[in-house]
């Protein structure tokens, strides 16, 4: 296996993490159990797995050679050692007491940046386990490939064999030059257009101070688990996407949130980054992130759950028309024009810019709808967790699951003691919206 240079944007990652700020993606998976065992069991599967992944022996380096001066590269990992990243913990009653614990801590940075953590539930029946990769490893399309490598085998389509692609290497073909003369004229337009978009979003905006923190570095989790079928219905009673519906709930979440902790929803319109993909998960090719976005206001001010979901839904309408090349929410794609060396020199001022930039992050995380095992307990919940970005206190990521949506939560631990408060929200507002609908 040969290395590959960083793509621009997994280099940006790579970049602005700090030990306040670690940039890894996470996810809780919680297994029903077979038997008491069965954590200790799935702790020995995965190690043994682990080690016939390629992609989870891959460690990130720096190169100083010219033309990726000041750049990374993946490369296979001399002497990787599964039980380095997979760790068996002691029983506990309260997975996400310790998931909060363990995503606060950065992934170290000199072999592969990846850990598996398994909690075994003191009730005996029950046992999670917290994956963590490094963004610069994985985006969420990826972090779920190399997850599965390690659990048990699913029934999946067999995939069409793709041609093994040369490495790139560090010196460009010259072939290209004139091409990429063209296209980097072109894009300077829609760099343009992105800082000015930018810009007006900043323009009127009035956040919360509750989602906004000096960094502490602590972490707190929290999980809430909905059924689809009522998403569902109110998506089919007033259109759209479930997306938008998902999203809406968060916005009349925080709103109950704020109110109930006494900070005021008032002309509180915090602006959401919804990451999109810019890959298919069957065709594209596995390294790379390859991200953009939408910037959304998030109606949090307005006291009716309808009118709050139709102007989530206006706004998401508005973006897909406008594509996700442009727009205050397409900054990750400005990555491309960067040189290796300005990623790391500019990286921590980067980071600490993202606060300008958006208030919360709303990510959406794809599960395969097959059920997913390991040692053939079967998940029963999955967690999503997002990297909290530099000054902000909260970020939220969706999955949907077997007929069940489970929202993650990731918090700054000091800033929001009360996660447990906006969890039960969450579940409020979804019941809410099913009444409204149904009135």
């Amino acid at each position: 296996m040969t290395s590959d240079l960083l793509a621009p944007l997994d280099l940006a990652f790579w970049n602005i993490e700090s030990a306040e700020h670690p940039m890894h993606l996470g996810a809780l998976g919680v297994f029903s159990a077979h038997s008491p065992t069965a954590g200790a069991h799935a702790a020995d599967l995965l190690a043994a797995r682990a080690a016939a992944v390629p992609g989870l022996r891959m460690r990130i380096r720096d190169v100083w050679q010219p033309l990726a001066f000041g750049g990374a590269t993946r490369e296979p990992a001399p002497d990787f050692e599964p039980l380095d990243h997979v760790r068996l913990h002691a029983p506990t009653p309260d997975f996400h007491t310790v998931a909060g614990r363990l995503m606060e801590r950065p992934l170290e940075r000199g072999r592969p940046p990846w850990e598996a953590h398994v909690l075994p539930g003191e009730d005996g029946v029950s046992f999670a386990v917290l994956f963590k990769f490094h963004h610069a490893l994985a985006d969420g399309l990826r972090a779920l490939t190399l997850a599965a490598a390690i659990l048990d085998p699913m029934d999946l389509p067999a995939r069409k064999p793709r041609p093994e692609e040369p490495s790139k290497g560090f010196f460009p073909d010259v072939r290209k030059l004139p091409g990429l003369i063209k296209g980097t004229v072109s894009d300077v337009g829609r760099a343009l257009d992105i800082g000015a978009s930018v810009a007006l979003s900043t323009v009127g905006v009035r956040s919360s101070s509750a989602l906004t923190s000096e960094p502490s570095g602590t972490r707190r989790t929290a999980g809430v688990v909905v059924d689809l079928d009522g998403v569902h219905r109110v998506r089919k009673t007033r259109g759209g996407t479930v997306n938008d519906v998902l999203i809406a709930v968060v916005a009349g979440a925080l709103r109950r949130w704020l109110d109930e902790r006494g900070d005021g929803s008032d002309g509180v319109a915090p602006r959401a980054l919804i990451p999109v993909s810019k890959r298919r998960p069957r065709t594209a090719h596995p390294q790379g992130n390859r991200l953009s976005g939408y910037l959304i206001r998030l109606p949090v001010d307005d006291p009716d759950p309808l009118a709050r979901l139709e102007t989530v839904r206006t706004a998401m309408d508005r973006n897909k028309d406008a594509g996700p090349n442009r727009g205050a929410g397409a900054v990750a794609l400005l990555a491309d024009h960067v040189p290796a060396l300005g990623h790391r020199l500019g990286g921590p001022l980067v980071s600490q810019a993202a606060r300008l930039w958006f208030d919360i992050l709303v990510t959406s995380v794809p599960l395969p709808s097959l059920g997913l095992k390991l040692g053939g307990n079967p998940v029963v919940e999955v967690f999503p967790f997002a990297p909290l970005a530099h000054g902000q206190s909260l970020a939220v990521a969706v999955s949907t699951y077997r007929g069940q949506v489970h929202y993650g939560l990731v918090a700054d631990a000091e800033a929001v003691p009360d996660l447990d408060v906006l969890a039960k929200a969450i579940t409020e507002e979804v019941e809410t919206l099913i009444t409204a609908c149904e009135g």
